[in-house]
């Protein structure tokens, strides 16, 4: 229609030409390209280009009368006179008809397995009175059929496809074209490219990011997570596959494109880990002649318009924290700020006591004495929870933690705890502002030590009285919290001697901090700032390195790291390269927590399980030594003795 428009309008105006030209063309072909980007598709063109004439969850009581095409899979069928017919969108009932002239119609609809895929045309027409279903959108209406075709027949399935049937995850994920039929994955994964596609536009349309596709065959980064390694036809030659497109977004700045922005692919080689993927996706951003507040605002932005309308408003600007103050009052850097629960220091209040474990704490040179209070724990919690928490500070870190229960009547208090309560009861709990039902736990130490343990155990603490009816954490309520400030170096577990990225080697030191670089790099603190969501880092990024004799440093002198690997990168930052910075944001994890999701799992159309395999096609999977040849290398098959000990330290769990 608009090329058949235009047509008429060169005719009667003549052609454009020049200057004027390129204006009129530029600006009808952005239009054209916004509008049409920006378009919610309606009821007519979801059945475009298809057989059907409407989809089985879009008919109301506005299409009475309508001759209609549906296709779609028969969810169950009643007495032989009904079935209920699913798309997509959802369920529409399907009367089968009964008298003679229509057999060849009912003998189709009626011999057709549940699950089979039909195509039935008909008229719709009310329900009777009183057979209305107001639990289903399209429970006013049904469809009169005339006629029906069997386009394909089902077997019998392993599960039934109904969301309330309950199915082990490794069955799941065995079949997982099945579990895609579930109306919880539809609407997930629906969400997910609705929310995407705002994101694009977001960043596209309204704020001139380009969408660049980087490689996926790389080389060895130094740093970070452990990399998938691909075998090349050189001898001894590998690539890589890239845990994040870092380096090449840092180039892309380098080479002038001022704002990148990509749906990227990830991959990490991490092992076993309950709620993470090998594969997973990032929204990957950089910028050039940035600052850490112009990249939060961005993000801000981008979660507010893409944010669906249905959870509510996002409220910007998101509250920030430092990490020692994240640390401080919640004992991790992804505080859960939905609840409080939060640490306390009460070191003074036993600077003086005679309980011993308190007292050697205290006699270090960095002790410290936390509290949290437990709200209500003496009425949620049983006796073998408080054992259980004991249990868990001792066997995860090594550490002592004296529950207190304040309410008198109840004698669950050791010998330790009533002396602590007879000595510091009343300056402890004016401290804590605690009630008489309230439980208060008590642990010494280390200051990072005390307060990781104590933010463990308020998580702990959290789940179990959530768990006995307390109302805690919102589940409609979203929390963001940016947290900055963190250290740019951590020491090597296994050196404590030597020092590692906290993040990434290619993070900018903070301004304040560059002097420390050359005396107590430990110190320095980095511009890295990560987005938590409910507890859940969700997204994490930097401003980064520009100038190539600091990056160098860092990673030669500092960081021990061969700059070989890097010289390319190191090359580019002297090449001219702009200030410039950028983040990711997890979309896996994000949709998880938006949807409220379980897993992860549930919001990725074909995940690996817990151990990495997909089980549905067996992968990875074993290539013959014919087809490994030209890549020159050969499996090397354990022994039993270390296939035990590999299991022993990595013991088998079932798959999910």
């Amino acid at each position: 229609m608009f090329s058949n428009w235009l047509t008429r309008l060169n005719r009667g105006v003549g052609t454009p030409t020049g200057k004027i030209a390129q204006l009129i063309w530029g600006s009808l072909s952005r239009s054209l390209s916004l509008s049409s980007q920006r378009r919610v598709p309606g009821e007519s063109e979801l059945s475009s280009f298809v057989t059907r004439t409407n989809t089985c969850g879009e008919l109301r009581s506005s299409h009475l009368g309508q001759e209609v095409t549906l296709c779609g899979w028969i969810q169950y069928r009643r007495q032989n006179i009904f079935l209920v017919l699913r798309d997509f969108q959802g369920l529409v009932q399907v009367v089968i008809p009964q008298d003679e002239s229509a057999a060849s119609v009912k003998k189709i609809l009626c011999e057709a397995p549940v699950e089979s895929v039909v195509q039935v045309s008909g008229t719709v027409i009310s329900r009777p009175p009183g057979q209305e279903n107001p639990k289903m959108p399209t429970g006013e209406i049904e469809i009169k059929v005339k006629t029906a075709e069997l386009l394909n027949s089902c077997k019998k399935l392993p599960f039934e496809i109904k969301d309330f049937v309950k199915k082990t995850e490794a069955l799941r994920l065995q079949y997982r074209y099945l579990d895609l039929r579930s109306f919880q994955l539809q609407r997930n994964l629906r969400l997910r490219s609705q929310m995407v596609m705002k994101m694009r536009d977001f960043l596209c349309n309204l704020h001139g990011f380009v969408d660049i596709e980087t490689p996926t065959l790389f080389k060895r980064t130094p740093g970070g997570a452990k990399e998938f390694v691909i075998p090349s036809r050189e001898p001894g030659k590998f690539y890589s596959l890239p845990q994040s497109p870092q380096q090449f977004k840092q180039l892309l700045m380098v080479g002038g494109l001022d704002r990148y922005f990509q749906v990227a692919r990830c991959y990490r080689d991490e092992g076993s880990r309950p709620d993470r993927q090998p594969e997973f996706t990032q929204i990957d951003i950089e910028m050039s002649f940035v600052d850490q507040t112009g990249i939060r605002s961005l993000i801000e932005g981008l979660l507010q318009y893409s944010w669906p309308k249905d959870k509510g408003p996002v409220r910007v600007p998101f509250p920030c924290m430092t990490f020692a103050e994240a640390l401080a009052s919640y004992g991790t850097d992804k505080p859960d700020t939905r609840f409080g629960m939060k640490i306390v220091d009460v070191s003074d209040v036993f600077r003086n006591t005679e309980v011993r474990f308190l007292q050697d704490a205290l006699s270090e040179p960095q002790g410290t004495v936390k509290a949290i209070r437990v709200p209500g724990g003496a009425k949620y919690l049983k006796r073998k929870d408080i054992e259980s928490i004991r249990k868990l500070a001792a066997d995860h870190f090594d550490q002592e933690v004296l529950p207190v229960v304040l309410k008198a009547s109840q004698n669950w208090n050791t010998p330790v705890a009533k002396f602590v309560m007879e000595e510091q009861g009343w300056e402890l709990v004016g401290r804590l502002e605690a009630q008489e039902e309230d439980v208060v736990l008590l642990t010494a130490g280390e200051h990072r030590r005390a307060c990781s343990l104590l933010g463990k155990l308020r998580l702990e603490c959290a789940d179990l009285l959530e768990a006995r009816g307390a109302v805690l954490r919102d589940p409609a309520l979203f929390s963001f919290l940016w947290v900055v400030d963190f250290p740019l170096f951590l020491p090597k577990e296994e050196h404590p001697g030597e020092l590692e990225s906290a993040h990434h080697p290619f993070t900018a030191p903070h301004p304040s901090d560059v002097h420390l670089l050359h005396t107590e790099p430990e110190k320095v603190r980095s511009q890295h700032y990560d987005l938590v969501l409910n507890g859940n880092e969700i997204g994490g990024g930097s401003i980064r390195i520009h100038d190539a004799q600091l990056q160098r440093y860092i990673l030669e002198t500092l960081l021990k790291e061969d700059v070989t690997l890097l010289s390319h990168l190191l090359q580019a930052l002297d090449s001219g390269a702009p200030p410039h910075g950028g983040i990711a944001l997890g979309l896996d994890r994000l949709m998880c927590i938006v949807t409220g999701a379980p897993s992860i799992r549930d919001v990725i159309a074909f995940p690996k399980s817990f151990r990495g395999h997909d089980l549905m096609s067996n992968a990875p999977d074993v290539i013959p030594p014919e087809d490994l040849k030209p890549y020159h290398i050969q499996v090397s098959w354990p022994t039993d003795s270390e296939e035990e000990k590999n299991s022993l330290s990595h013991p088998r769990r079932p798959e999910s």
